[in-house]
């Protein structure tokens, strides 16, 4: 199964510059990196990145990930995964753009 991570693009461009990161500002204040299912990615661009220009979704595959992937209960009680380590460049499957389109981002077709 593959989860979501979604980088502004200064947070994007220090993963790929670096090969690792914490994630963002949130992240690290809540000691781990924040992602979503499928089913939950939409709701996370709308409350958290509404507006925002030069986004990046990145997948990950869960089992990839390891025991450092917790899922742990968040918005409205739904279980979502946590990351408890640095995120590697490595560990991500594929990434695409997410441009901004009339208010929204539209997900790319490979979000199922």
């Amino acid at each position: 199964m593959d989860i979501y991570k979604i980088f502004r693009a200064d947070e994007w461009a220090q993963l790929q510059a670096e090969g690792r990161t914490l994630g963002a500002p949130v992240d690290r204040a809540d000691g781990y990196i924040h992602f979503s299912t499928a089913a939950q990615v939409a709701e996370t661009l709308a409350k958290h990145f509404a507006g925002a220009n030069g986004l990046t979704i990145c997948a990950c595959n869960a089992d990839a990930l390891g025991d450092a992937l917790r899922w742990e209960p968040s918005r409205g009680g739904a279980l979502f995964p946590h990351l408890y380590r640095p995120l590697a460049l490595d560990d991500i499957a594929w990434h695409a753009p997410l441009p901004l389109v009339d208010g929204t981002h539209p997900l790319p077709d490979r979000v199922a």
